[in-house]
């Protein structure tokens, strides 16, 4: 058998692996695979075969790592709680007729009653506010925007 061909099954099984296991890290070291059939395909050694595997493959997973690390670094972390992702509330707006002393009140949102809290350093006026945040079945309140 090639060596060409080894390399194809090589990268043909570590493709199958990735698609059980979800890493992308299996589909980059396949490329790494490919990278030496072809490289077999041309006619090199065997020492090159693995120099164009190892280098293909473990750079396109060092890149990737550098990617994925620099958009770490970019994005900044939101609470849960105040994730427009997880919480669909984030962002829409109720009216408040009245603040209780400890700044909280109830407020009428998708057709039922809810408990909220003002978010600290936000003006306790009756009107319309913001979801800023859902902890647990309490919706955090700041005040919206004017335009």
């Amino acid at each position: 058998m090639a060596d060409s061909t080894l390399w194809w099954l090589a990268a043909g099984a570590l493709i199958a692996f990735e698609l059980l296991s979800g890493t992308l890290y299996l589909l980059l070291i396949s490329l790494g695979m490919v990278a030496a059939a072809i490289a077999a395909h041309s006619g090199l050694a065997a020492h090159w075969q693995w120099f164009c595997a190892a280098s293909v493959g473990g750079g396109s997973v060092l890149v990737w790592r550098r990617l994925k690390s620099f958009e770490n670094q970019q994005t900044p972390t939101v609470s849960v709680q105040a994730n427009p992702d997880v919480h669909m509330d984030v962002g829409e707006k109720v009216h408040v007729s009245a603040w209780l002393e400890d700044h909280t009140c109830s407020v009428k949102y998708r057709g039922a009653h809810w408990d909220a809290a003002l978010q600290a350093g936000q003006t306790a006026t009756p009107g319309t506010f913001e979801i800023a945040a859902v902890e647990g079945n309490r919706l955090i309140l700041k005040n919206a925007p004017s335009f």
